[in-house]
């Protein structure tokens, strides 16, 4: 591949990463100034954080028929433009705010199902790397999104906000443009017993089931830490702080874990994730308590926030490590994500509604603590074979 083109590879997945999440991450901490435009209780809007979650679920299995029609990186710059003109249509109205976020929704899941696919493709010795790379974009991306959200408001009204990431999107666009001309079409499936093979697949069903339960397990701690923590008796802006810990943990690991789950064995990689699975039972089991300690929730967090950082580099090295093709990689990748996206989608809601059921957090902690444990006996199924697909 000439230098030119590799440049604009690896910005081009860079600035994917950017808009993986930034375009509906950073929407929450403006939620009162959106509700309060519109003249309508804040809690009328909690489903804008849910609905890219069940999009991710419902179009994930359809992107690698996209896939096919379009090519990986001519469809990439179809869903960049379509992402923006979402995000900008957020700003007129009340409907065109929820049609808007169906729209990014609808584009992240399409470029999360095929980034692997799209890696594999152009740059299979550098998997690890690009996968570490966007990672991290996502990752730095979602806090700085999250942080000046508030700012900006402030500065100016949540409308400026969104427009900013319209112009991220179109930056993202732009950069990726000349990707285009190395477009790569994924292979048509042979037939139809290839495809409902697949489903048979007890490895990809185990890989679902890890797939899921660490979305699940990030997006709940994420949701909820910072609520139990100042029932706790912490101050609001304590918790925003070890919250702000989580998400940093998680950036070592990012940088590091990719290439090494590529490079290591599967008995390497099999203990490695009992080590972490291990770190996240211990982080979850703590929550069972309510000490008002400062020490005791930063540790919580540390603990929760450094399994996340592994699992989910895990997940996304897995989806080509195990599959033999971008085609393969793209179908197990539609499979695995529109089952995680769903328990993902449900998870922070079942969580915060046991609390309202109970009035306190212990019975679902406990459920939790369950899902863990069945997560690492997936993981450990995974393993045992070279490939799924």
């Amino acid at each position: 591949m000439k230098k030119q083109s590799t440049t604009f590879l690896i910005l081009g997945i860079i600035m994917i990463g950017v808009v993986l999440r930034m375009p509906f991450t950073a929407i929450p901490p403006i939620l009162q100034e959106i509700a309060t435009e519109f003249d309508i209780p804040i809690s009328s809007l909690g489903i804008l954080t849910t609905l890219p979650l069940l999009m991710f679920a419902l179009v994930s299995p359809f992107a690698a028929r996209l896939g096919q029609i379009f090519g990986i990186e001519k469809l990439f710059a179809i869903v960049l433009v379509l992402m923006m003109i979402g995000s900008t249509l957020r700003i007129f109205s009340l409907p065109l705010l929820f049609v808007g976020t169906l729209i990014i929704g609808l584009g992240i899941a399409i470029l999360n199902v095929l980034l692997p696919s799209a890696i594999m493709a152009n740059s299979p010795s550098r998997l690890g790397k690009l996968t570490s790379l966007y990672s991290l974009a996502m990752t730095f991306a979602t806090i700085i999104g999250s942080s000046l959200a508030i700012p900006i408001t402030e500065m100016s009204n949540w409308q400026t906000m969104i427009l900013i990431l319209s112009a991220i999107l179109l930056v993202a666009f732009i950069i990726w443009l000349p990707n285009v001309k190395n477009n790569h079409y994924l292979e048509k499936h042979q037939n139809h017993t290839q495809q409902t093979s697949l489903f048979k697949n007890k490895y990809t069903w185990c890989l679902v089931i890890f797939g899921g339960l660490q979305s699940l397990y990030f997006y709940t701690t994420l949701a909820w830490l910072p609520t139990m923590g100042q029932q706790a008796g912490l101050s609001a802006s304590t918790t925003g702080y070890l919250l702000g810990i989580y998400m940093l943990v998680t950036i070592p690991l990012m940088i590091f874990l990719p290439s090494a789950f590529i490079r290591w064995s599967k008995e390497k990689r099999q203990t490695v994730i009992a080590g972490f699975m291990g770190i996240s039972f211990i982080g979850i089991a703590m929550m069972l308590l309510d000490y008002n300690s400062f020490t005791y929730w930063l540790l919580v967090n540390i603990f929760t926030g450094l399994a996340g950082g592994a699992l989910f580099p895990y997940l996304l090295t897995m989806l080509s490590v195990k599959t033999t093709s971008p085609t393969n990689a793209a179908r197990l990748s539609g499979i695995v994500q529109s089952g995680g996206y769903l328990l993902a989608a449900c998870g922070p809601i079942l969580f915060g509604y046991g609390y309202g059921f109970w009035h306190s957090w212990i019975p679902q902690t406990w459920v939790l603590l369950i899902l863990v444990v069945i997560m690492a006996i997936a993981a450990w199924f995974v393993e045992k074979t070279d490939k799924i697909i």
